[in-house]
């Protein structure tokens, strides 16, 4: 889902809001009287648990919607098929906000005949949202009935269910569409249902309209039906079988363009008439990721159809819904005037990411919740395979290592926890789409096919979707599929020699049993192992934490090492069981460098005199690294520093070298951390100590700061060099940068805002334009003019940094209203205004006062 990010600028904020939200909202676990005895039109429910009962489940749902746009209110209409396991007299399905009028129930033989339905009375439990439909004498088992319904509701405020959004024409006209967003547990805001991932179905949707508007839903339009009065009736064709949560319709007067991929499927990119000229890069970036997926699963595209939409209010990145995803603006389109590099990136990798979901998620389903990694964490992961291959220019291996970073920074916390967790209520369900979830998942799966090797791990993926499409799955489905490819494996040895070597090294290794029990140990339980080598090479495992005491020896891993030392460039491997091992190396050993090109997820202290030796070899010749080990080892000294572990001065010696660094990548991990510290002093008003780290950075980075120049020249990486490395000079008041954005924003603003800048350098120019009162001034007014998200993203991050707080609280205003600033940046925005050492204390006192109103406007989760 899609879906860190940009999304990861909520963190600080949703972390705050939602642990305090599950003091206020989160359910109780209820002993069964009290669920039983909860009243309802004078009755007891019949049911007493969170997850519904199986002795129904559906076949079949042919649904009628009617959103009218005016009155933002929807009506509608469904026959749900359903087939009885169980006698019983309820039907127990999922039903939140919305009004029945009507309930009938029809034997599905009789539906020719003229005979009247039983009505069906209609119960409700609103605290587990449910309904509970009575029929008036026993449903038999193995007989099948039709359960027609008739409901009403109001299009949602908010960004959950049948929604309404909102958005502004060039000429300032706003304009109301109707979309859904249904996962995990919303699907039941638009039509009652049976919402749980289990209870898959197909679905046949209707939509009515207005002539003015066009209906999307998962399936292509097959008919079109005039109605009295005006009204149009879509028609669209049956689904395949799935899940609740994956339903999708849409109602808007968008546009699109279109292509057919080489195996016949129809992608069309939808959005607003204003911003069609920026869905052509989505369009080709679907269609060759679209391909890359049908011939590496090895598995065509079910569907006949493609379509993606840019929606104007949207709570997370993207919603992979089977044939209809949906996206926020800045995640499907591009604009190449004012996007940036990493722009691109970004778009790609999240259209990558749903695209990856129409296997991963929604050909296998994860059984229950508590298993969302198997979507999440395979479409994060998919992220990397696919652009890698089709978009190499775009080095998204190197972005990688920041989700893994990222990931590890959450797992390190006390209140992170494991990747497979219990999760029964809406609230505790919606806790589970967070960085563990996504990032870790995908960090461990990295990791998996690293131990595996590509070929075997590709051979199990293909083999879990073949036996499980249709259907869900759990972790130890997974588990069996990549020990049945590797117990297979010996006709992939002319593909990959060096896993032949590997596997007949490590035979063992390839049991099912043995597989899962390695990755339980990641999946079972939280955190991250540290492992300790000494100067014997001595292992030991302990569960690595910011927090010294947090150290506990119950935690233990199944850790797939890897190694290189100074005397042999080959990669050795090495399963670390046991709390403590040895190794003996061959030859003599100047140093030893773990997890190569950080292909593991563990943090790795070399103990004695080990880091010296590896600040030596730095020193001397860091090419002898890799630069992905490079960057592992900066990450690896700052993260053991902040755990208590390293000197502060020892990792500090680790970036001494960097003045020579060749490596983009490595160089913004290095300064990354310099520049953090940087601004721990600058908040902590630590004046002679910010100043002289200020004047070391601009003092032992002049060379590259100067070299930067202020255009979109350059690879991927050269361009994300640049746009953080002029950003960073520029807010050390580096007196050339500070001259040269000044220069540039001038002319921009003569122009009227029409000058087109380098896309790369925008949000540094427009932060320093933004320093000077008529600068601030014409940034908000071209903020609520531009017609790009990019573009606006960086307008509103360039308004936060202003040093006037009458200006900064203007801007939180602005955001609760939701008008100029849309409430789906408000959580981005308040984080913002929080990095602003002058902004700290007023984000604090702002969220404290208006904490009930924030938990109503905020959602909470990381979807992607």
């Amino acid at each position: 889902m899609a879906s860190l990010c940009r999304l990861c600028s909520l963190v600080l904020v949703l972390q705050l809001l939602h642990i305090y939200s599950l003091g206020i909202y989160g359910f109780k676990h209820q002993t069964s009287k009290d669920n039983v005895t909860s009243p309802t039109n004078g009755k007891l429910f019949p049911w007493n648990k969170m997850r519904l009962p199986d002795m129904i489940v559906p076949i079949q749902y042919d649904l009628c919607v009617h959103p009218n746009l005016t009155t933002v209110r929807f009506t509608g209409l469904e026959r749900i098929e359903i087939f009885v396991r169980e006698n019983t007299r309820f039907i127990i399905l999922h039903s939140k906000d919305l009004e029945i009028t009507s309930a009938v129930l029809l034997p599905k033989d009789d539906l020719g005949s003229s005979k009247p339905g039983k009505q069906l009375q209609v119960l409700e439990h609103s605290a587990h949202e449910q309904i509970a439909l009575q029929a008036p004498e026993v449903l038999t088992a193995g007989q099948r009935f039709l359960v027609v319904i008739e409901f009403h509701g109001r299009l949602a405020d908010g960004f959950d269910g049948f929604y309404k959004s909102t958005y502004k024409t060039r000429d300032g006209e706003t304009r109301i569409i109707a979309t859904t967003d249904f996962e995990p547990t919303s699907a039941r805001m638009a039509f009652p249902c049976f919402d749980e991932p289990s209870f898959k179905a197909n679905f046949a949707i209707t939509i009515r309209r207005e002539r003015k508007h066009i209906a999307l839903s998962n399936m292509p339009k097959i008919k079109t039906i005039e109605l009295e009065g005006g009204l149009l009736e879509d028609h669209f064709d049956v689904t395949v079988k799935m899940s609740t949560y994956l339903v999708a319709y849409i109602v808007c007067d968008f546009k699109s363009v279109q292509a057919t991929t080489s195996s016949g499927i129809k992608v069309s990119i939808y959005a607003s008439p204003d911003k069609w000229s920026q869905t052509h890069y989505a369009l080709e970036a679907a269609v060759k990721l679209l391909e890359f997926y049908e011939k590496y699963f090895d598995i065509s595209f079910p569907l006949p159809k493609l379509d993606l939409v840019a929606i104007p209010d949207f709570q997370s990145g993207a919603m992979e819904n089977w044939g209809l995803i949906t996206y926020r603006e800045t995640s499907l389109l591009y604009d190449p005037k004012t996007s940036s590099a990493f722009d691109k990136l970004w778009v790609t990798k999240v259209i990558g990411h749903e695209l990856a979901h129409q296997w991963f998620g929604n050909l296998v389903t994860m059984e229950w919740w508590n298993d969302i990694w198997l979507n999440e964490g395979f479409a994060r992961f998919m992220e990397l395979v696919s652009v890698s291959a089709m978009y190499s220019e775009l080095q998204i291996e190197d972005y990688f290592l920041n989700v893994c970073f990222g990931a590890i920074a959450r797992d390190s916390l006390n209140s992170s926890h494991p990747i497979s967790n219990p999760a029964e209520t809406p609230t505790q369900i919606k806790e589970m789409f967070d960085t563990v979830s996504y990032d870790k998942g995908a960090c461990i799966l990295k990791m998996l096919q690293n131990f595996l090797s590509e070929a075997v791990f590709r051979k199990g993926l293909i083999h879990y979707l073949k036996k499980y499409s249709y259907r869900n799955a759990k972790n130890n489905d997974l588990w069996n599929s990549m020990a049945n490819a590797s117990s297979t494996s010996s006709s992939w040895c002319q593909e990959t020699r060096s896993f032949c070597l590997w596997s007949f090294q490590f035979s063992h290794m390839w049991k099912l049993t043995e597989i899962e029990e390695m990755m339980n140990t990641w999946t079972l339980q939280k955190g991250i192992p540290l492992t300790q080598v000494s100067k014997s090479v001595v292992f030991c495992e302990s569960k690595f934490s910011f927090i010294v005491f947090f150290l506990s020896p119950r935690y233990f891993w199944h850790i797939p090492l890897t190694y290189v030392t100074s005397s042999s460039n080959t990669v050795h491997r090495h399963i670390l069981k046991t709390k403590t091992d040895t190794l003996e190396l061959e030859g003599e050993v100047a140093w030893v460098k773990f997890n190569v090109d950080m292909n593991g997820y563990y943090i790795v202290h070399y103990e004695e005199n080990g880091w010296d030796n590896i600040i030596k070899v730095l020193d001397q010749n860091h090419t002898l690294f890799s630069h992905k080990d490079r960057v592992n080892l900066i990450h690896n000294a700052f993260q053991l520093v902040s755990g208590g572990r390293l000197s502060l001065d020892k990792a500090l010696d680790l970036t001494r070298y960097l003045r020579r660094e060749s490596s983009n990548v490595v160089l913004l991990q290095g300064l990354g951390y310099l520049e953090m510290f940087y601004h721990m002093m600058e908040r902590r008003n630590i004046s002679d100590v910010t100043e002289n780290l200020k004047r070391y950075i601009l003092q032992h980075f002049k060379l590259v700061i100067d070299r930067q120049t202020w255009s979109d020249e350059g690879s991927v990486s050269d361009r994300i060099l640049r746009s953080d490395l002029l950003g960073l000079a520029c807010k050390l008041q580096y007196p050339p940068c500070i001259q040269k954005a000044n220069e540039l924003f001038s002319k921009w603003m003569g122009s009227g805002g029409m000058l087109n800048l380098p896309a790369d350098v925008l949000k540094t120019v427009y932060s320093v334009g933004a320093q000077k009162i008529a600068g601030w001034n014409y940034l908000l007014k071209q903020y609520s003019l531009s017609m790009s998200g990019a573009e606006k993203n960086k307008i509103l991050y360039a308004l936060t940094t202003s040093k006037d707080c009458e200006k900064l609280t203007k801007l939180i205003e602005l955001g609760m209203e939701g008008e100029v600033i849309k409430t789906q940046d408000l959580a981005a925005l308040l984080h913002a205004v929080a990095r602003n050492p002058e902004g700290q204390g007023l984000a604090w006192n702002f969220v404290r006062k208006n904490w009930n109103k924030l938990l109503k406007k905020l959602v909470f989760g990381y979807l992607l």
